[in-house]
């Protein structure tokens, strides 16, 4: 019964194991591929969130420029038309308002005479204002008056070479309202489309109506003395350009582009044209360049207004219009009509640029440091997933190699015990009595039994090396003392397996220092392991040389050599791994427990040396154990670091 068991364990036990562990790794592709699979989502979907990202930074510090830019130019609108919203100037205000009405609130607003909390008070600034004019261009011969706010009286003035071109053009588009209203617009333009849209408006707002002319700079407003068919004198108020170069704009500036040590941008109001004029920068040679090098730019001369209340309604629509790379480059959403005279028109452009550098780089910069995060997160993931299908997999094949193992060491004991078994059941029997077999029934009885030892031991101290309470008793040794042990304890082997044990050590070699038992358990490892794989040549060396090192080190090298089946080049790096079994040994059912070089090199290292195999398929193998060697002159001399109680 026990070699029917034993047999039947022999021949179906690998192949279950086998078929077991090759569905199990059949998975492993599917597993790393779908592991690539998701890396491969996951980066595009980095890629994709990454962009997004991008682009609502840049549309935000967009948006906030633009917001700031349109801020800016309300104020700014606000600081021109003040005047206009004070002197309460109409289309049809000159038929119940004389000269002497406007100079009063000319004088009132400059003085602030108004209630404070007056709408008029918000941008009042008399020093923009440098003359308050009126041009009668309704007489044969017209005349011009100015309003004195100092002396409280209008008196007549002369024209200014400044003003010249503006007044010759008023007085040209006196006719009539109808043509007073579009007296901004230059010859070349339709003056057929929508002549009289948005009267009504026009005669009920502070703000419509006025004309900008950038050049002085100034602003004018026909007047109707009598009705609208007959002639219109002109409202003209000339700025101040001193004023709004050193005190309107800087505080403009400092207002809605700068930040707690001073401006976050660079900032320019340039008159384009031939040549272009640079009328406030806030940095001395900013505003000269191309309009590619700012981040933004903005037309001051937006949209005349139809309503004042209708106008600001539409600002905030229009600041929420500006949508991707529109606020790159665009217009204001309310100014006065400008004056044209011809291709040779300016406009004016407020131009920012960033102090940290080009927004566009800025957002640049973002963008590659989200990217070089998210691959960075990408390859930590990717890192992660490595080491844990790694872990899978080594958890995997150790747990294959432990099923191996168990099998192994069960069919290893079993062997023993069964011999054991049957050898004493026939001694209980009388069978050896009867055929005068006692004496061969304790050798056989005896070999298993050192056989079954072994493999406890073995197993004993793969436990105590894992547990760390593994202990030498390291002492000086004759080489020759080893080989003769090794011999006496493998000559039962050799005599079973029909195999010759081939002795070739040189003579007066030096000691070595090492664990008796631990060196002899090694080397014996070694002759098992070549009697088990040698093939029809059944010869076993054992040699035995001094060696000096690259490092002029002397060694005693031991060398055990088979002429067997040899192992692939490839398996040599996991041989001496715990549990490992060669599929070709698993495939002829040689059995073992994948312990015994995992131990023997171990014991190598204990002992202060190494074990090293050289091997080549179909001739065989040779394994070398290298021992430091002791001269009996310096044993006593030289520290030995392995020379004590080893504890691994």
């Amino acid at each position: 019964m026990g070699r029917f068991t034993q047999g039947i364990f022999r021949s179906l036990a690998p192949s279950s194991r086998d078929r077991h562990s090759r569905r199990l790794y059949k998975f492993w592709p599917a597993i790393l591929l779908a592991m690539v699979v998701l890396l491969t989502i996951i980066a595009a979907l980095q890629y994709r969130w990454t962009t997004e990202v991008t682009d609502a930074k840049e549309f935000r510090v967009g948006r906030e420029v633009e917001s700031r830019m349109i801020q800016w130019h309300l104020d700014l609108y606000g600081e021109f038309s003040a005047i206009c919203i004070a002197l309460q100037v109409g289309p049809d205000s000159g038929a119940h308002d004389s000269w002497s009405d406007y100079l009063q609130r000319y004088i009132k607003w400059s003085r602030g005479d108004q209630n404070k909390n007056s709408p008029i008070n918000l941008y009042r600034n008399p020093d923009l204002v440098e003359n308050v004019y009126v041009w009668e261009t309704s007489r044969k011969v017209p005349r011009l008056w100015r309003l004195n706010a100092q002396t409280g009286t209008i008196d007549s003035a002369s024209v200014r070479p400044d003003l010249s071109r503006a007044l010759d053009r008023l007085q040209k588009h006196s006719a009539n309202l109808a043509v007073a209203l579009r007296a901004w617009q230059s010859a070349d333009r339709d003056r057929d489309t929508n002549e009289m849209s948005g009267t009504a408006s026009l005669r009920s707002s502070a703000i419509t109506g006025w004309q900008f002319d950038e050049s002085v700079p100034l602003i004018a407003h026909p007047e109707v003395r009598n009705s609208d068919s007959t002639p219109v004198d002109w409202i003209v108020i000339q700025f101040d350009r001193k004023t709004i170069r050193a005190r309107i704009l800087p505080t403009l500036v400092r207002r809605y582009f700068g930040g707690p040590i001073g401006l976050d941008f660079n900032v320019a109001v340039v008159a384009t044209g031939n040549p272009t004029r640079i009328i406030y920068s806030s940095v001395a040679g900013f505003g000269s360049q191309d309009a590619d090098a700012y981040d933004s730019v903005m037309n001051l001369f937006g949209p005349p207004p139809e309503s004042l209340e209708g106008q600001f309604w539409q600002t905030i629509k229009n600041s929420e219009a500006l949508e991707s790379e529109q606020w790159r480059s665009f217009s204001a959403p309310v100014w006065f009509p400008t004056i044209e005279y011809g291709a040779a028109d300016s406009s004016w452009m407020l131009v920012v640029q960033s102090r940290h550098g080009p927004l566009q780089a800025v957002v640049g910069r973002v963008r590659r440091q989200n990217l070089a995060i998210s691959a960075l997160v990408l390859l930590l993931l990717a890192f992660n997933m490595g080491i844990a299908a790694v872990a899978g997999f080594r958890a995997q094949r150790f747990a294959d190699l432990q099923m191996n193992f168990v099998a192994s060491i069960s069919h290893e004991l079993r062997t023993p015990l069964s011999v054991l078994h049957a050898a004493a059941e026939n001694i209980k029997d009388g069978v050896a009595l009867r055929h005068g077999k006692l004496e061969s029934y304790g050798s056989l009885m005896m070999s298993q039994t050192r056989q079954l030892m072994s493999h406890v031991d073995r197993i004993l101290l793969y436990a105590s090396i894992r547990s760390g309470k593994t202990h030498y008793n390291m002492r000086v040794l004759e080489v020759s003392e080893i080989i003769q042990r090794v011999e006496i304890a493998t000559a039962e082997l050799m005599k079973e397996s029909k195999c010759t044990l081939v002795q070739n050590v040189e003579p007066e070699l030096p000691c070595v220092c090492g664990d008796l038992y631990a060196l002899c358990s090694c080397l014996e490892n070694l002759i098992t392991n070549a009697v088990k794989y040698s093939g029809k040549d059944r010869d076993v060396s054992i040699s035995a040389v001094h060696c000096r090192t690259a490092h002029g080190q002397d060694e005693v090298r031991i060398s055990v050599k088979d002429r067997g089946v040899g192992i692939e080049h490839s398996e040599l790096a996991n041989i001496f791994e715990p549990f490992y079994r060669s599929p070709a040994a698993n495939a002829a059912q040689i059995h073992g427990t994948g312990l015994g070089l995992f131990v023997a090199k171990h014991v190598a290292e204990a002992m202060g040396g190494r074990l090293s195999v050289t091997s080549e398929v179909g001739v065989g193998s040779v394994f070398t154990l290298q021992l430091q060697a002791r001269h009996p002159g310096t044993m006593n001399s030289q520290p030995l670091d392995h020379q004590r109680q080893e504890v691994l």
